[in-house]
């Protein structure tokens, strides 16, 4: 298992945001976090990043207890996100950003052509923005980017959170689309997303979060397929 969280807690001051959570993430899958805002979707991510110190439990990555690692050193380990709000650099251009993403890898001189190439043919629109600064781009453009940075450091495991947030829905399809194309691009995925609908199509497994616990788990098409689930979370459709 690439991935493996096991009774995890998470406070914010005396708030109980993450309450005994369990679940893992294959290696070369897509895993998806649903939930309402409030969740503890997002402070599941920053948790796994090294951003929030955990209470009680644990955390694993290929087997390695990275706990209470600090989060400049999961980089280099395959760790990488993308946040929620995208987080670009606005001052810098397109490929300035991306050559943050690649900060932490030793080789990112050797590789930093093939590697911003691969996120142009993944985003050609990134291509046609290359020098524009990022500040200036659409909110698509810009979460294009966000996805492309973190690819920048070569993942193992990538977080997504939120990619389609904000985002018209011709966009999110291809946000979606392109997700698809970076796991079969052997990067496995852990999203979490507010379109429900999206993620389960694309997820092997899903979980569900109520306030910071994990009520419920299974295949993407399996809870897509639960009433209870369409109901709560999909509008009662899919």
């Amino acid at each position: 298992m690439l991935l493996e969280v096991e009774g995890l807690c998470v406070n914010y001051g005396r708030i109980e945001a993450i309450r005994d959570i369990t679940f893992s993430v294959e290696q070369g899958s897509v895993v998806t976090l649903i939930g309402a805002n409030g969740a503890g979707k997002t402070t599941t991510l920053k948790t796994l990043s090294g951003l929030r110190k955990v209470r009680a439990g644990s955390v694993r990555f290929q087997d390695r207890d990275i706990t209470h690692m600090a989060s400049h050193e999961r980089v280099p380990l395959g760790i990488s996100q993308s946040p929620e709000g995208r987080r670009i650099f606005p001052g810098m251009t397109v490929v300035e950003n991306l050559d943050m993403g690649a900060y932490a890898r030793a080789d990112r001189a050797k590789t930093r052509t093939a590697d911003i190439e691969r996120v142009f043919t993944l985003f050609p629109r990134l291509l046609e923005r290359r020098d524009q600064a990022a500040g200036t781009m659409s909110g698509g453009e810009q979460q294009m980017l966000a996805i492309g940075r973190a690819l920048m450091s070569h993942p193992t495991l990538l977080l997504l959170d939120e990619p389609s947030m904000g985002l018209a829905p011709k966009l999110i399809q291809q946000i979606f689309t392109i997700i698809k194309e970076i796991r079969e691009q052997g990067t496995t995925i852990l999203l979490v997303e507010q379109n429900a609908a999206q993620a389960l199509k694309i997820a092997d497994r899903a979980y569900i979060l109520e306030t910071g616990e994990v009520v419920r788990t299974g295949t993407g098409g399996e809870l897509a397929a639960d009433d209870s689930v369409r109901a709560a979370y999909l509008g009662g459709d899919v």
